[in-house]
């Protein structure tokens, strides 16, 4: 029986906490290791140019990345792994999708819409000197958790000044697109975009299994809608994929207690060495209030299962620092293996190359054909 095709991309952005391993790292060497797909993973080295545009950093980014995936289970010899610039059929089948979608249609995407509203925000604290009007959205939770512009006072009343000066009767039809333009300059091509390329690392694969967040299923509608109108237009080429929403494990709280997140600069590294443990649990903002530290125990109960935990808690209610030194002993047990193998991995990234080189061999293979195809169908072949 042919195995269902799964594949997913993962920027290269920087090194990895323990929000990332639960939230999603873990689960795609799990459903590798079910044996019931053919994986393809990629690092989205074209998607993270949006964000990085340093060469070595993009380098060191891309290879720690790799390693960091390997270290933590995701073995080459069952699953495709390999990097998006490796294989140019992603970007040169994303340039024929672009002739299919319309502007206003990619304007819906959630990652556009983030970048406009922030270029909003830009434009009303330069032009009306509003304090304290940062931080209204922000870009690292999902869609369903970011607070809205409209239900922040000071941000109502900046969007009623804005939307007034727009619609005022002195304002002509160029002013107004001259107004738009100024808050959407500082958003790039590739942000604008990314739907479509990202539609094109899915459907070159005859891509059925995309695990996401259910924040991220607008991804593989895009990848839907897209490969429907290419089959529309050209006839039956594209199979349609489906999300496969990955099980949450909630929020995984940062030091501070908000949500774990590099930009909030309050996480611990997935590979943190002991004493980078300790400086980062010690860290952890407590509730003096109560007798158990919730920040502690959520981020424990990751680590230890709650029929453990509740003796622990109970036995030690009030003291803080014992249950910070337990958490302490507990991380450290679970990322020790993982910190040594990465070390190990490390050791030998001559090894790491020939991977992404043997993954982006496999996945040109698959992808040329595919390209082939609709070359083909487009009529340029």
């Amino acid at each position: 029986m042919n195995k269902k095709i799964l594949l997913s991309g993962v920027k290269p952005t920087g090194r990895p906490h323990i929000g990332n391993y639960f939230g999603a790292m873990k689960q795609f060497v799990d459903l590798l290791n079910t044996g019931d797909y053919e994986c393809y993973f990629f690092l989205a080295d074209y998607h993270a140019l949006n964000l990085i545009q340093n060469a070595e950093e993009m380098r060191r980014h891309s290879l720690d990345l790799a390693i960091d995936y390997l270290a933590i289970g995701l073995d080459p010899k069952k699953a495709t792994i390999f990097k998006q610039s490796d294989v140019s059929a992603h970007t040169e089948l994303a340039w024929i999708f672009d002739t299919l979608v319309a502007v206003p249609y990619l304007m819906r995407a959630h990652a556009f819409k983030a970048s406009r509203d922030k270029g909003i925000e830009e434009y009303i604290k330069n032009k009306y000197g509003l304090l304290g009007y940062s931080g209204i959205s922000n870009k690292d939770l999902p869609d369903s958790e970011k607070p809205a512009i409209s239900r922040t006072p000071l941000a109502q009343k900046a969007l009623k000044e804005f939307n007034e000066k727009i619609n005022s009767p002195e304002y002509t039809a160029e002013s107004s697109f001259n107004l738009t333009l100024k808050v959407l300059e500082s958003i790039n091509v590739g942000t604008f975009n990314y739907p479509v390329l990202m539609a094109a690392d899915i459907l070159l694969y005859d891509t059925k299994v995309v695990p996401v967040g259910q924040d991220q299923k607008q991804h593989v509608e895009y990848a839907r809608d897209i490969a429907q109108k290419f089959n529309n237009a050209f006839g039956e080429t594209f199979k349609l994929p489906e999300p496969l929403i990955l099980g949450s494990t909630g929020i995984v709280p940062g030091t501070d207690g908000q949500k774990m997140s590099k930009s909030y600069n309050n996480t611990i590294p997935l590979f943190a060495t002991r004493s980078e443990i300790e400086k980062a649990v010690m860290s952890i903002v407590t509730d003096s209030s109560g007798e158990v530290p919730t920040n502690v125990y959520a981020i424990h109960r990751l680590f230890r299962p709650e029929s453990e935990l509740k003796p622990l808690y109970e036995a030690n209610k009030g003291k803080y620092k014992a249950l910070k030194e337990a958490l302490i002993d507990d991380i450290d047990a679970f990322i020790k293996p993982l910190r040594e193998r990465r070390a190990e991995l490390a050791q030998d990234e001559a090894k790491v190359r020939q991977i992404l080189a043997e993954g982006a061999t496999k996945a040109n293979t698959v992808a040329s054909a595919k390209l082939e195809e609709v070359k083909k169908k487009i009529g340029v072949l």
